[in-house]
């Protein structure tokens, strides 16, 4: 389609874990406005992770307020990426949540899901689901929310019980109560959802000890989901919600990846790393499988590998070291020209793709008198892309075929030490996005597509990194010490 008459803008929301943020984009595709609002994490007991539902919301509403604001053209529609694998449970005749929303990064349902293992049951739920059973997906955290939130069994036996991940509550809000969906990328990640039939999984539900009636319609990603209720936020009644995604599929949509052979990671509190696959892919090697999304033109799969704290590691070292923050870090990692042999394994919240091993907790070995705080600088830093390296390899054993490179996003991804230091340990090109806000973009472009039937072209630049000739020797020793321990923790 022409441009002609394509003079009218979209609202992106990107619902995260630290924060959430809007994006006002043109026909174009061009970031026009951004708006940004905090948001914080308790930890009530060890392992536990939680947010408040209503603060998340009030975010959202903030930074509608705030780009809206700032609009002086009509909004056609809305799009929301969100934090995934979060759950939300929510009485729907109050609209008001029955407990804290319970975050991705909670283990509080680690030890169920070392029961379900041992009594075989994993096998089962990978073949329905892609995924290995793990406290990470909200299927044993909504089975801990019923055995352990009074009010949910009432409510689930009223039929009023509401259980989704981010999206599917901030659309129930965003609608004034009036549709209750998700997308198939969130759905994917649940744990519940059969992403062959593409149904939710009777069996699973039984298994887990969940109500499939409390779950959410399922739909295509660029589904229309419902309209913007009066009073809801700073919108007119009536904006259509047209697309919604994950935020990891997002980003590699905004990446614009639409067939295997790339490599999408985000750096963030934790790192997703997501690459097309021609099909269904069952993982053998520590991933997930998973829907990337969904569109007009089907179904597209992915394999996935998710990493528990990986830029976080940085925030976590620099307090540790009396730093003021993690570019502090950086800089004294730079100091040195390498770790000296020390090894740090970020397993702050246990240890994620592909290895799958909550008892791991974090470690740092290979200290010696002449250690210093530069080397365990520097160290953070080799975690950080040693974590990516050991997902990145995982996908290539899966597919059976040599991946092309990496495109980096999220906050660290900003550090260009941090991503030459990538560059080196895959020895393939790593291309940094020059757009900040790549999953809002994502989300806004498949947004874009729904409403005029295409995507809008860019002229956006890329960082390239490009493997040293001379980081053989860096990249082979630190491998080897970083496997060495993890083989250590492991088998511990």
């Amino acid at each position: 389609m022409s441009d002609a008459g394509r003079g009218e803008f979209i609202i992106a929301v990107d619902q995260g874990t630290t924060n959430t943020k809007a994006i006002l984009v043109n026909s174009a595709g061009e970031v026009v406005a951004k708006a940004s609002a905090p948001l914080t994490s308790s930890y009530p007991r060890p392992g536990w992770a939680e947010q408040s539902a209503e603060d998340i919301w009030a975010t959202v509403q903030a930074v509608i307020a705030d780009i809206v604001g700032k609009a002086d053209a009509r909004i056609a529609g809305l799009a929301i990426a969100n934090q995934r694998e979060t759950l939300v449970v929510w009485n729907a005749e109050t609209g008001k949540p029955i407990a804290p929303a319970i975050l991705w990064q909670c283990r509080r349902t680690a030890k169920a899901c070392e029961a379900l293992i041992a009594e075989g049951r994993d096998p089962t739920v990978v073949e329905a689901t892609g995924l290995s059973i793990n406290a990470l997906f909200p299927a044993s955290k909504l089975a801990w929310v019923m055995e352990n939130v009074a009010e949910a069994k009432t409510l689930a036996a009223q039929g009023l019980l509401r259980a989704g991940t981010v999206d599917s509550w901030l659309l129930y809000k965003l609608t004034g109560g009036k549709e209750f969906a998700t997308d198939h990328s969130n759905a994917s990640r649940t744990q519940l959802f059969n992403t062959g039939t593409l149904q939710w999984d009777e069996g699973l539900c039984d298994l887990f000890g969940v109500p499939v009636t409390a779950l959410p319609e399922v739909r295509s990603s660029d589904s229309r989901f419902g309209e913007v209720a009066e009073g809801a936020t700073a919108l007119d009644a009536g904006v259509p919600i047209l697309a919604m995604m994950g935020d990891s599929h997002a980003a590699l949509y905004g990446h614009r990846v639409r067939a295997p052979g790339l490599v999408k990671a985000t750096y963030g509190t934790g790192s997703s790393l997501m690459t097309l696959t021609p099909g269904r892919v069952l993982s053998k090697n520590g991933l997930s499988s998973t829907i990337a999304w969904s569109d007009r033109n089907g179904i597209a799969y992915a394999l996935e590998g998710n990493i528990t704290v990986s830029a976080q590691a940085a925030a976590f070292a620099a307090e540790m070291l009396g730093l003021p923050d993690a570019k502090a870090l950086s800089a004294l990692a730079q100091s040195v020209p390498d770790a000296a042999g020390v090894v740090f394994v970020p397993a702050l919240a246990g240890l994620g793709a592909p290895h799958w091993n909550d008892n791991v907790s974090g470690t740092i070995s290979g200290m010696t008198l002449a250690t210093t705080r530069a080397h365990l600088a520097r160290a953070t830093l080799d975690a950080i892309v040693l974590q990516i390296a050991d997902v990145f390899t995982a996908m290539e054993k899966d597919l059976g075929a040599r991946l092309d490179g990496l495109l980096a996003d999220g906050g660290a991804s900003s550090n260009d030490f941090l991503m030459q230091m990538q560059a080196d340990v895959l020895d393939r090109p790593v291309a940094r996005s020059g757009q900040a806000e790549v999953g809002a973009i994502g989300v806004a472009m498949m947004a874009l597509t729904s409403l005029y039937g295409d995507a809008p072209g860019t002229d956006e630049t890329r960082s390239e990194f490009r493997p040293q000739p001379d980081a053989s020797a860096w990249r082979l020793e630190a491998t080897r010490g970083w496997q060495a321990l993890l083989r250590r923790l492991i088998a511990h």
